[in-house]
């Protein structure tokens, strides 16, 4: 009942709101729900990248542009706009990528973008994707807390909305390597919210207190500030 015209991160949101928190779909299922809802809009629900390929260019649509008001791509738009201004150097690496909708971006700015997720089939989408986007992006299977790439191997090291996912000594782990794998800049995106949002599997609850307190940690000259949620910037 889905048309690819219609397919969107925004469907995220909408299996959130009507499904999970009423209590019709267990968290555990979201994923599982998500992907069929994609593939059930495909020609061939067997090879469902013509549906992933119109998921991606809608959703990418609607982060340029005026997304749907309340809508996952609305709440997402002006955090990736955030993170595109805070980028320093040309190459620039993104840890738990997810989709690769920040990636994508930064590689349409001009950047050497590398994404990397613990997911195999989210990154395997990504690099089967990237290149019909028209966007240039090396794509690793890779936990965030170790990560096989070599020391300052990138100007700029993203963590965004991926540290809310982990308990604290492990997010702690993952602000340790990007350290490591930066030359310029670490930042780190974490949502604002009352209680952890089971559906996108979080685990933790953010403010700026809590950012401040990592920043400490990192023994490098930082900022955090509030927009749509909070930031930790750090430089090197």
């Amino acid at each position: 009942m889905i048309g690819t015209d219609h397919l969107s991160n925004d469907l995220a949101g909408w299996l959130d709101r009507t499904l999970v928190r009423p209590g019709l779909l267990a968290p555990e299922r979201f994923e599982e729900a998500f992907v069929a809802c994609v593939a059930s809009a495909a020609k061939d629900p067997e090879y469902p990248d013509d549906a992933w390929l119109a998921f991606y260019r809608n959703t990418l649509d609607a982060l340029a542009g005026e997304p749907e008001p309340g809508g996952t791509n609305a709440e997402m738009a002006p955090v990736h706009a955030r993170a595109r201004e805070l980028v320093v150097g040309d190459d620039v690496l993104e840890l738990g990528c997810c989709f690769g909708f920040l990636s994508l971006q930064l590689a349409r700015d001009g950047h050497r973008v590398t994404a990397t997720d613990l997911t195999a089939g989210t990154v395997d989408l990504l690099t089967r994707m990237a290149p019909q986007l028209g966007a240039d992006v090396e794509t690793h299977v890779a936990d965030a807390r170790a990560v096989a790439l070599p020391d300052d191997c990138a100007d700029t090291v993203f963590a965004v909305h991926l540290i809310e996912h982990l308990p604290e000594a492990e997010g702690d782990e993952v602000v340790a390597e990007m350290l490591r794998l930066a030359r310029r800049r670490i930042v780190v995106a974490a949502p604002f919210e009352d209680a952890p949002n089971p559906a996108w599997g979080h685990v933790r609850v953010f403010d700026t207190d809590v950012l401040r307190r990592i920043g400490e940690r990192t023994g490098k000259p930082f900022t955090v500030a509030e927009h749509h949620g909070g930031w930790l910037v750090a430089d090197l």
